[in-house]
Order: C-alpha cells, then structure tokens, then sequence
C-alpha cells in the first residue's frame, strides 16, 4: 500500500504562509537624482551636473556669481567629505558636490548645522535652517484679566 501524505495542521500552514511573507534582510535601496547614481553624477563635468538639476539651480549658476557666492562655490569644491563650511548663503542650491559635508547655515541669529544628504540635491540651503521657532502657549501671564484667565477643564 502507498502511504498516503499526512494532512498539515492549520498551524503549520500558518506558520509556514507566515515565513514565506516575511522579509529577512531590507536591502539598503541606493538612491537615484534623475535616474542616475550620485558617483556617475559626480562624473560629469559641472556643466552636464547642471542640465540635471532644476531650471532655479541652472539660472543661479547661469549667471554672474557674485564674489561671496564665487568664493563658496570655491570652498565647496575645494572640501573633502566630512569638512565642515560655514555660510550665510541661504540662498545657494545644493549641487552634487556638498554631499556628504556638514554645513553651518546662518538663521538670522545662529548656525545651525546641517548634513548634506542626496535627497537634497536642487534644494536651497536656507529651506534646511529655520529661521522661526514653533510657539509654545502657556497659561495666561501676569496681568491677565479674570475672564481670561478662565481655562475650561477637559
């Protein structure tokens, strides 16, 4: 006689449903600007860079750079990963080179530090260092009437 196959438990073919949904290792996903890797984009001459980016970053750099924005830029290209620039330069775009550095960008009151990733790429720098604090209410103050300073109960 054939041995007929043993039925399987209902726990069994959850357990085995379970295991084959279950993702073992998230691979790490590498990004892409325009359909390219950073390592190609940075290839490119800074020209080719530029027709990537947005129409803004274009224009910026299409014109004439002023001398504060001329000698960033130069600083910039000049920085190794990891170094650290310091700027008031709120409006300059993030180009494929500032990847990988840390920044210090003036808020009108403070530098705040801020590491260049690629999602950042075509952004200015000024979008990344806030210059206003979110408000934080408290109960009324000295001065305050008697019919403010009514708070209902919840």
């Amino acid at each position: 006689m054939a041995d007929k196959p043993q039925p399987k438990s209902n726990a069994t073919t959850r357990r085995q449903r379970k295991k084959k949904m279950a993702v073992d290792t998230r691979r790490q996903v590498e990004f892409l600007y325009r359909g390219q890797s950073i390592k190609d984009i940075l290839a490119l001459p800074f020209e080719q860079q530029l027709q990537l980016m947005p129409s803004r970053s274009r224009r910026f750099f299409g014109r004439q750079l002023d001398h504060d924005t001329q000698v960033f830029f130069e600083k910039v290209k000049a920085a190794g990963d990891g170094e650290e620039l310091r700027t008031h330069l709120r409006d300059f775009p993030v180009i494929p080179q500032m990847v990988g550095k840390l920044v210090h960008i003036h808020n009108g009151k403070e530098f705040q530090k801020i590491g260049i990733t690629t999602e950042m790429i075509g952004h200015k720098l000024g979008e990344f260092a806030q210059t206003r604090k979110s408000v934080k209410h408290t109960g009324p103050g000295v001065g305050a009437t008697r019919s403010s300073k009514f708070m209902p109960l919840k």
